[in-house]
Order: structure tokens, then sequence, then C-alpha cells
């Protein structure tokens, strides 16, 4: 790829992987412009996670929906982004697995997913995509590092389960050029050679530098 075509990057990883950090981290060195989840302004997350059932649907299409636009505006514009966290991973990991718990009726899913492909046939996948692969135990204690309020009630089953499908969507990404980095055994937010490394990989996947 030649500089001037990258226009989006986008950092994929389960809930305490790190996305949020290393977007910030390339974000700097890069001079990209980071895309961030929007937590604090979501009007559904809090009562999500006190009542899974009653309101996964509509963060999901609230997910599509911000995603969706931040998607178009990149396309559209003239800067590089790094995105945290992508359109995918809702339709592939999250709508998916809050389906098979029981949390989200068959209706609502199909009803979701319908309008997931409607819009993913507008844009473009990611120039590069970032996968943080982590275990358990690795995101549980990042996850408990962080202390947000709403994830206190994030159950070990639920992080599994989700594990498992970006292990499967992943494994099955033809998207568009993919780079895989394993965090546990990484500290990249306190340990600047380990940023290093990872700053090269992505260079070398973008620009074929190293």
């Amino acid at each position: 790829m030649k500089k001037e075509d990258i226009r989006h990057v986008a950092i994929a990883g389960n809930i305490g992987a790190g996305k949020t950090t290393l977007t910030t981290h390339l974000a700097k060195h890069f001079g990209w412009e980071p895309q961030y989840e929007d937590v604090e302004n979501n009007p559904y997350l809090y009562d999500f996670y006190q009542e899974m059932k009653r309101w996964s649907f509509n963060l999901q299409v609230y997910f599509l929906n911000s995603r969706f636009k931040q998607i178009v505006d990149i396309q559209q514009g003239d800067k590089v982004v790094i995105q945290d966290r992508t359109i995918y991973e809702d339709a592939y990991i999250f709508a998916p697995n809050l389906h098979e718990m029981g949390l989200m009726s068959a209706r609502d899913f199909e009803n979701y997913f319908s309008l997931f492909k409607n819009v993913s046939s507008l844009i473009k996948a990611p120039d590069l995509l970032i996968y943080l692969k982590g275990s358990l135990p690795k995101l549980v204690q990042n996850i408990q590092k962080r202390g947000r309020e709403y994830e206190e009630n994030l159950r070990l089953d639920y992080l599994k389960r989700l594990n498992e499908k970006y292990e499967s969507w992943i494994s099955n990404y033809k998207a568009g050029n993919l780079l895989v980095i394993n965090i546990d055994d990484l500290d990249f937010d306190e340990n600047p050679e380990q940023l290093g490394e990872i700053i090269n990989k992505v260079n070398a996947e973008l620009f074929g530098l190293f």
C-alpha cells in the first residue's frame, strides 16, 4: 500500500484487550486521528449491563448506527483514522452471542443482521485490522485494573463465549490486511520497547518498511 492510500486502521478485540490504549498510542505515533467507542454518551450501555435481555437490540442498533457514521466519515474524509473497535465485531460476535444466550430474540437478531448486511454493503473494510488476542485471565486482569462500574457484573462465561467468537471470526477474516497481536505477555502501555515492536509490525503491514 502507498502511504497516501491509507485511510482507515481499526483495532479489534474482546472487552479488556487494550483497544483504546493502543488506539491512543498509535494515533500519537503516526499522527492519525483516533476514533473511540462512544462509551460515555451511549444511552443504552449502563441499562444493558443491568438488564441485558431488555436492552440488547437497542444497544446493538445504536452501535451499528454509530460505527456506520464513523466509517462513512472516514471514507469521505482526507485524514487517516484509527478506530477503536469495528462494525464487524457487533455483527459477528456480540449480537450472535446475545442471541445464543437467549438475550436477544430471533426476530430482533434477524432484523439486526439484515440491517448490518445492508449497511456493510456500502462500506469498505479497513486498510489494516489489528486484532488483540488475549486469554481470559489477561482480559479479567485488564478489566479489573481499569475499574469501569458497568463492567463489574461481567461474567467469565460471557467473556469466554466472546473470545470463542472472536477466534472464529478472525480465523475466517478475508476482508483485508490483518495483524494479530497476542497481548498475554505484553503491557504496551507501560513498556515502550513492547510498544515499539507493535509499531514496527504495523509499519511492516502498511508500508513494508521492516
